[in-house]
Formats: C-alpha cells, sequence, structure tokens
C-alpha cells in the first residue's frame, strides 16, 4: 500500500499541513525573512518585466558579437533613451491633462453632488429596488468616508515605501541581463543523472512560459491602449491619454483589467457629455473584440493553454488571497504550478512505463 500513488500524495499533503501548522505557530522566527521578501519582492517583479521584454534585443546583439557588457550598455541605452523621448512626447501632455483635472477637480465633485442630489430627491419614482439600493447606499456614506481615508492614507504611506524600493530595479534589473544564464544551472548542478535532466527541462519550460506570458501581455496591452487612446481622441473625451494609460497598466491584469479601465472612461464621458458614454462603450467593445478575437490569439497563441474559465477563477481566487499584486501574478503562477505538476505526472508516467517494460 505504501507505494502506491495515492497514499504517497495523502502522506505528503499531511506532512506539509504539519509544516504550515508549526511554521505559523512559529512564525515570529521567520518574520525578517518575510520583511525581506517583501522589501525586495516588487523590485523583482519589476525587474523581471524589464527582462523578458529587452531579453530578445540582448540576445540579438549578442548574436551579432557584442559582448555581454556591451549589449547591458546598450539596453540600458536604448532604455534610457525610450524613457526620454516618452517623457518629450507625452510628457507636457500628460502634466497639462493633470494639471486641468486637478483645476476642474472642485467642478466635477459638484457635478457629482448634483446627480447624487437629483437622485435622492427623485428616489420616490424609481423601482423599489433601485429605492433599496440608494437607501442602503446612504446609510452606509460614513463607514464609506472612514474606509476611504484610510485607504487613502495607506496609499499615500505605500507609495513612499514603494519609491525608497524601487530603487532597487536597476540592480537587480542589470544583474539579470548579466547573470541570468547562470541561474538554472545553480539550481540542477545539484542534481545528478535523470533528475538533472527532468530538473532543467522543467526550469527551461517555466522560463518560456514566462516569457511568452510577459512579452505577450505587454504587447497586448500596448496594442488595445493604443487603440482606445485613438478611439478617445476621435471622440474628443477629455483625459484621453491619461486614460489610455491607465487602459495599459490595466490591461495587464487578465479578463478584469479592461472592465476596470472602463470605469474612469465612463466617468470622464458622464461629466464631459453623457453620449460619450454611448461611444466610451462602443470603442471599448470594439477593441476587446479585436483583441480577444484577433490580437491576443495571433500574439500569445496557446503558450500558456489555459482555459478562460480557469484564468477567471485564478484571478477571483487570487484576488481574495492578496489583493492586487496577487492578481497581476497570478496568471503567470498558474502557469509555472502547471508545468511543474506536468511534468512530474509525465516523469512518473515514464518510470511506471519503464518499470512495466522491465517486468
Amino acid at each position: 500500500m505504501t507505494k502506491k500513488l495515492w497514499f504517497q500524495v495523502g502522506i505528503g499533503l499531511l506532512i506539509g499541513l504539519l509544516i504550515i501548522k508549526y511554521v505559523i505557530e512559529i512564525h515570529w522566527i521567520f518574520k525578517p525573512v518575510v520583511i525581506i521578501i517583501k522589501t525586495i519582492f516588487i523590485p523583482v517583479l519589476i525587474s523581471g518585466v524589464l527582462f523578458y521584454i529587452s531579453e530578445p534585443l540582448q540576445r540579438w546583439l549578442e548574436k551579432k558579437g557584442l559582448p555581454r557588457w556591451g549589449s547591458i550598455s546598450t539596453i540600458v541605452l536604448v532604455l534610457a533613451g525610450v524613457v526620454t523621448g516618452l517623457l518629450f512626447i507625452i510628457g507636457n501632455p500628460i502634466t497639462e491633462q493633470v494639471n486641468r483635472l486637478v483645476q476642474n477637480a472642485p467642478s466635477i465633485g459638484d457635478k457629482i453632488m448634483d446627480a447624487t442630489d437629483f437622485v435622492l430627491e427623485n428616489k420616490d419614482n424609481l423601482p423599489p429596488q433601485v429605492e433599496n439600493f440608494i437607501d442602503s447606499v446612504t446609510n452606509s456614506i460614513q463607514d464609506i468616508v472612514v474606509v476611504g481615508s484610510k485607504s487613502i492614507v495607506n496609499f499615500v504611506s505605500g507609495t513612499v515605501s514603494t519609491i525608497f524600493t524601487l530603487i532597487l530595479v536597476p540592480f537587480f534589473y542589470i544583474f539579470m541581463l548579466k547573470d541570468h544564464e547562470k541561474f538554472a544551472p545553480n539550481i540542477y548542478k545539484v542534481f545528478t543523472g535523470e533528475r538533472r535532466t527532468w530538473v532543467k527541462k522543467t526550469l527551461e519550460e517555466i522560463n518560456e512560459v514566462l516569457k511568452n506570458y510577459v512579452q505577450g501581455q505587454v504587447l497586448v496591452s500596448l496594442i488595445l491602449a493604443t487603440m482606445m487612446l485613438i478611439g478617445y481622441l476621435i471622440i474628443r473625451l477629455d483625459y484621453a491619454l491619461l486614460l489610455a494609460i491607465v487602459s495599459f497598466f490595466m490591461n495587464m491584469i487578465p479578463f478584469i483589467g479592461p472592465w476596470i479601465s472602463l470605469a474612469p472612461a465612463i466617468l470622464v464621458a458622464i461629466i464631459q457629455d453623457p453620449i460619450l458614454v454611448v461611444w466610451v462603450c462602443v470603442i471599448t467593445l470594439v477593441a476587446q473584440q479585436l483583441e480577444s478575437n484577433l490580437i491576443t490569439p495571433n500574439i500569445m497563441g496557446k503558450s500558456l493553454d489555459i482555459h478562460p474559465l480557469t484564468v477567471i477563477t485564478v484571478v477571483l481566487a487570487a484576488g481574495n488571497i492578496g489583493g492586487f499584486v496577487a492578481i497581476m501574478i497570478g496568471i503567470p503562477t498558474y502557469a509555472v504550478l502547471k508545468v511543474i505538476v506536468k511534468n512530474i505526472y509525465e516523469e512518473r508516467k515514464k518510470i511506471k512505463e519503464t518499470a512495466t517494460k522491465t517486468l
């Protein structure tokens, strides 16, 4: 019985649960480790994204005969040039739109308050379900204000700490460009024989999955944000560039990201001219259809091979477990775990077939 797979898996789960239980009970021992991990997690994550974006350029430069230090210097210069160019091109429009948004904030608030007063005054003419919803929201305004104030304070303090943390990004990024080929060998060199081959193959597949996901997701988000910007400019929507930038970052989140970016666009459209809401929805719908049916299949293909229902489940579960950051890394984490489980299953299947043939 001890050789049965279900028995071994069960024992492994029990041991894992016991380890988790005792780790939780003596968590104070691991608190410094947790603090260190939290400190470097965001820089490592950003550096990893930048590395996978620039990895094709580095590979091309080194194929042309450039040494490693030369490829790194070229990439850093190109990246600095791109950032500088973007600041020259879109820096002034962004600054202008942000200043205009700040100047118009009081009038925007007045319009929102007028709309709220209108709804409250006419709530008796609305359906009972809507009236009950308005009453519940009105009764919860104080709680919403308190929670909102706490969120703003947490956001400001988190932003300050994040700025200090981001100083580490260039260091991690340069070391990834310099030593990325040494990472996998340092792991699988501790194994021997068939196990080393299996670990090497698994690490190569994990690297390929992460590379395909990051490069594909960034390119898809860039194309989608460009389409949204063009659409917003055509309908003359205010703050079009800011909304497109928000769309670019939100589109990094699978499934729910595009709909999150739709909310501020609709709010701006309502304040500017309610008829624009229809056009914003049309632009978003067209862009989403092009993205889901044409752009994503051709750029990312079936590299991850994850069912859409699984994507939705992973995103929602990650959001409940770890918030925004967990949503961002939920899909690639699932893809990595899928590669590991698949390779374990295939290895066990191969061992079983070999044993059967021997018998």
